[in-house]
């Protein structure tokens, strides 16, 4: 019976790539070679299956007033429902939490990822009625990012907030039965948006994951 892995996150997940020159493809997204699910997907083997659910932008609950369906919990039901049964579910929000138009500081941040996180266990999905769930908080966003476009519309604080997120976090996983990982300083980020994990991060991720995973199935 294969372990249905459901990884819930944002463009980190998805894979997207912010220099086409770490793109094995050169374009704006990791290949399937590349990509930390799929890494993780061939290091755990035929016994599982790893469920890309990555969404650019995603956020724990915030509306997006530039774009849609951004939050997370918006969808979470849907996106369980139609890979049930869930062995074991994968959170790792938390850096688009941090723009500036949305106003939230990390307490708040963390306080989202409480709601998505019990709106997850309540759902029917999970084998055997039994809700099992992994958060990841992301590596800081990096200074660098006040550098580039992309850190116009992401606004003021950004990596002020991420710097914080991890201790807000780990007791709402405490709290809520969940696994906890810090995924600062184990996963690089590029060097062009000091935001998106780089290819060497997603094969570093890929590999801390694949010692983890398997203790909490």
């Amino acid at each position: 019976m294969r372990k249905h892995i459901v990884c819930f996150g944002d463009s980190n997940t998805h894979g997207y790539c912010a220099d086409p020159l770490d793109c094995a493809d050169g374009g704006d997204r990791f290949n399937e070679d590349e990509r930390w699910t799929c890494l993780l997907q061939k290091k755990l083997g035929e016994g599982c299956l790893v469920i890309e659910e990555g969404l650019s932008g995603r956020t724990t609950v915030f509306p997006d007033p530039l774009h849609e369906s951004m939050p997370g919990l918006d969808v979470i039901y849907s996106c369980m429902m139609s890979h049930e049964p869930v062995d074991l579910l994968v959170i790792m929000l938390g850096t688009n939490d941090t723009k500036e138009r949305f106003g939230a500081n990390a307490a708040c941040i963390a306080i989202g990822m409480e709601r998505l996180v019990m709106k997850a266990k309540s759902i029917p999905a999970w084998r055997d009625g039994k809700p099992n769930i992994l958060i990841i908080c992301p590596p800081h966003i990096g200074e660098g990012l006040y550098l580039v476009p992309a850190g116009d519309a992401m606004g003021r604080g950004c990596p002020e907030k991420s710097r914080e997120l991890a201790r807000y976090l780990a007791p709402v996983a405490e709290q809520q039965g969940c696994a906890f990982l810090d995924a600062e300083g184990l996963a690089e980020y590029n060097k062009i948006d000091c935001m998106h994990l780089s290819c060497k991060g997603h094969a570093q991720l890929a590999d801390v994951l694949a010692e983890l995973i398997p203790t909490l199935l």
